[in-house]
């Protein structure tokens, strides 16, 4: 068959695209190896941003979510500094959890990106064939894309390629360039919990930086059912350096840290420690090429800071329909054309991913990051620093201004 967009991965990057495009009246073709529902290692937090672009997509879904028995509202972060010292910053200052709308939710991605693919079911716009593995991806003298399954066997002949098949695409590492570079990259596992005590009564998200394991972080996302997503992240870099093992640290902190142990004292684990592999978007990378867009993980788009991969890999689903259709209308496929989706993308979340990556590399020196989590318990720049990484809040303009930083360093309220 051949088609003007194919979109590889239906994960929310991809679902997402596709969503705009039919949104547009534009038909595409959205082909999945996998058959959903279907998991997907992650930390399972959806941040405000990733409600802004629910409404974007249509202006129902967010409340549809809310009313999900899939989720969770969540109301703020809980900081865990590497000195103990507990940081809570609440996503909207004065908040009424029975009036007021969550700024943020968690919810299992097997649940939250099955959401999204009812929602692509619905669009007759969209054709989504699932259990389709490409193996081989061939660029024709015209420049569209030849794409076979495990077989040989031919599957579809694309005009346009949007990849958002995650993390491990092969597409994005042999020909849109991105290598693995263990400086820019996280390894990390999840588990499944049930029984975790302590857990915030509003539901707030855990960040634990715990001395011993930094550069690295420890997370408790709470769950629907009495359950909590628990996991670890660190450097790809620092993890091969140190020669950590992380599913024994991740035993050993549960086991012994004070802030930790008598919380996870009787909590069962469900099903195994999962590993997965995040590329970091602490690096600008190139996101197209001629005849395609790379989306979400496969553009290597996650927070280097708060590991944050949903809303950034939908914010590239919006601005990929929004740069397929352009091509389309105007027959132009080249990588100079499709350049302007780079910047687009990085107009939106480059300089968040430059903050965030000060902030990851704040890990390296414990003294500092108990001296900005003191700092901040004080000054409420900081805390709103923190809380905008989860949000969808323009912070652009901010970032710009010389007397953002002087009061991040002063405490300047």
């Amino acid at each position: 068959m051949e088609v003007d967009i194919c979109i590889l991965g239906a994960g929310p990057g991809g679902a997402t695209a596709a969503l705009h495009l039919a949104n547009a009246g534009q038909p595409c073709l959205l082909l999945d190896r996998a058959t959903f529902p279907r998991d997907k290692v992650c930390g399972d937090a959806l941040s405000g941003k990733v409600l802004a672009e629910l409404r974007r997509i249509g202006v129902s879904l967010p409340a549809q979510l809310e009313v999900a028995p899939i989720q969770l509202p969540s109301w703020g972060i809980d900081f865990y500094a590497p000195n103990g010292r507990r940081l809570s910053v609440p996503f909207k200052p004065r908040y009424n959890p029975a009036a007021d709308q969550a700024a943020g939710h968690i919810s299992k991605r097997i649940d939250f990106d099955n959401f999204l693919i009812e929602e692509v079911r619905r669009r007759p716009e969209i054709e989504l064939r699932e259990g389709i593995e490409i193996s081989q991806h061939e660029q024709q003298p015209d420049g569209r894309w030849l794409l076979k399954d495990g077989t040989g066997a031919p599957v579809v002949l694309a005009r346009l390629l949007l990849v958002a098949n995650g993390a491990q695409s092969t597409f994005a590492r042999q020909i849109g360039g991105h290598a693995l570079e263990p400086a820019h990259h996280c390894a990390g596992l999840r588990a499944y919990y049930r029984g975790v005590t302590g857990l915030h009564p509003d539901n707030f998200i855990e960040l634990h930086f715990i001395q011993d394991f930094l550069p690295g972080y420890l997370w408790v996302f709470p769950l629907p059912n009495g359950e909590a997503n628990v996991g670890v992240g660190m450097l790809t870099e620092a993890v091969s350096k140190r020669k950590v093992n992380l599913r024994e640290q991740l035993a050993d902190m549960l086991a012994t840290h004070p802030a930790l142990k008598d919380r996870f004292a009787t909590a069962e684990r469900l099903g195994p420690v999962r590993g997965f592999g995040l590329p970091l978007g602490s690096k600008r990378r190139q996101l197209s090429g001629p005849n395609y867009l790379l989306l979400g993980d496969a553009a290597s788009l996650i927070d280097p800071f708060s590991g944050e991969g949903i809303s950034h890999a939908m914010v590239s689903g919006r601005h990929a329909a929004d740069w397929a259709g352009r091509a389309l209308a105007a027959r132009q496929f080249t990588a100079q054309f499709l350049a302007g989706y780079d910047k687009a993308v990085y107009n939106r979340l480059g300089q968040e991913l430059r903050l965030s990556g000060v902030m990851q590399r704040l890990l390296n020196y414990p003294w500092l990051f108990n001296f900005i989590a003191n700092r901040a318990a004080n000054n409420p720049t900081i805390a709103e620093t923190l809380s905008m990484m989860f949000l969808d809040i323009d912070m652009r303009e901010r970032l710009r201004k010389p007397s953002f930083y002087l009061k991040l360093l002063v405490g300047s309220k």
